[in-house]
């Protein structure tokens, strides 16, 4: 069955149970968006790097008191979890929606009256967007109970490197609270505002880093470069062989990224020595674990024997740091139908790609069956990448997200008629 008869007839049997509502929830958002734009400008201006969100939890947990939802603190070290509970709860069913909110070791750009006060740290990847779009969510869920189950609100610390994901599941985020499916969003800037890109299967990809030690003989460069063994001689042709791992061993429809980005060996100053080692890092991409083991199998392969040929020794350090986010089929064709009510159709992205880009809510993913969502963010003011010095949440985007997450919910859980 092609995919796009099989998107029809699930959105149609989707359609059937959960009619559309007589007004989006983001037209209902909209009218009261103010507070909550203040509150993410508050939180852009006091960024927090990795398990160091106390300001920011704190702000979470005051807004949470106000809409009088309970929560549970220090979950994945600096992690919240809120509890909202449907107009029934007789199916027994539960979700979880998650909000990623620390920022990034970079100094801000952007000369904005809330920029932040905090030199050397930045919200540049738009989590504190994030963090306003699900308190919007739970405001409206609080506020109309319109699904018969529990929502779990988890906002989650250390996603940029530390693998707060996984400090979640690791301290019982799942045994605690009995979630059966897990979703999530991102701001994507390089889609128009109001889009949103939901792929089936693989979204993000698994981010792996790597060093390569290359020990060689130094000596004297011009007078007995005989009697050593170069390892910058040897990093070059590493440099030049690993690139083709990519091109040779892969199939030529799989993904796969491998970067060599910085490389270390001898002195600017003394020119004529010849260094006894020589370091290259880089990070790899990939979007299934085959292409993840071939990648890695191969790389050590390749600078072993290249090193060893040339009469020096190497080793590679190779470390997976996050696996790919793969998102399951029911769950993103639910987050789509929920993007249609938001969005309407026509907004929703109709062959969404996914990115190579990491996301520890992978983590999430391999516990609970869910979805990843991209949500179009750009515009002429919103037009600097993730992770620049100039970049800034649109937030145009705070109604249309915290509606998404809500309806994802109603969807997930209908009330009985």
């Amino acid at each position: 069955m092609a995919d796009d008869t099989y998107d029809l007839m699930v959105g149609l049997w989707l359609f059937e149970r959960f009619p559309r509502l007589p007004q989006k929830i983001v037209d209902q958002i909209r009218s009261e968006i103010s507070a909550y734009r203040v509150l993410r400008r508050d939180i852009h201006a006091h960024p927090e790097l990795g398990f160091d969100e106390h300001r920011t939890a704190s702000v979470i947990c005051e807004a949470l008191d106000k809409l009088s939802i309970k929560y549970h603190t220090g979950i994945g070290k600096t992690g919240i979890v809120g509890i909202v509970q449907g107009r029934e709860t007789t199916s027994g069913r539960a979700i979880g929606l998650r909000a990623d909110m620390d920022a990034l070791p970079i100094r801000e750009c952007t000369n904005l009256d809330y920029a932040s006060v905090s030199e050397g740290r930045m919200h540049a990847c738009g989590h504190d967007g994030h963090v306003t779009m699900l308190l919007v969510a739970a405001d409206y869920l609080q506020r109309t109970r319109n699904f018969n189950g529990t929502v779990y609100l988890i906002f989650q610390p250390g996603e940029e490197g530390y693998n707060g994901g996984l400090e979640m599941v690791k301290d019982g985020l799942f045994e605690r609270f009995p979630i059966e499916q897990v979703y999530a969003l991102h701001n994507w800037p390089s889609l128009p505002l109001g889009t949103v890109s939901v792929p089936i299967g693989p979204v993000m990809a698994a981010a792996d880093l790597f060093k390569i030690r290359i020990h060689g003989r130094g000596g004297h460069g011009g007078v007995a470069p005989q009697r050593t063994v170069d390892p910058v001689l040897i990093a070059g042709h590493v440099i030049v062989a690993a690139h083709s791992i990519i091109s040779r061993n892969l199939d030529p429809l799989d993904a796969g990224v491998i970067s060599l980005c910085g490389i270390s060996g001898g002195s600017l100053v003394a020119h004529s020595v010849i260094p006894e080692e020589a370091v290259i890092t880089g990070t790899s991409r990939s979007l299934r674990p085959e292409v993840q083991d071939v990648i890695e199998t191969r790389l050590r392969e390749t600078v072993e024997s290249i090193a060893r040929g040339l009469g020096g020794a190497a080793s590679l350090e190779y470390r997976r740091v996050v696996p790919a986010a793969i998102n399951a089929e029911a769950e993103a064709l639910l987050a789509r139908c929920a993007a249609e009510d938001v969005v309407g159709m026509d907004n929703v992205v109709p062959h969404p790609v996914p990115s190579l880009g990491g996301e520890d809510f992978s983590f999430m993913l391999r516990e609970r069956p869910g979805a990843y969502i991209h949500l179009g963010t750009g515009d002429r003011e919103h037009c600097h990448g993730l992770h620049s010095a100039h970049f800034d949440f649109n937030d145009e985007a705070i109604p249309i997200g915290g509606a998404l997450l809500a309806r994802i919910a109603e969807l997930s859980m209908p009330p009985r008629l």
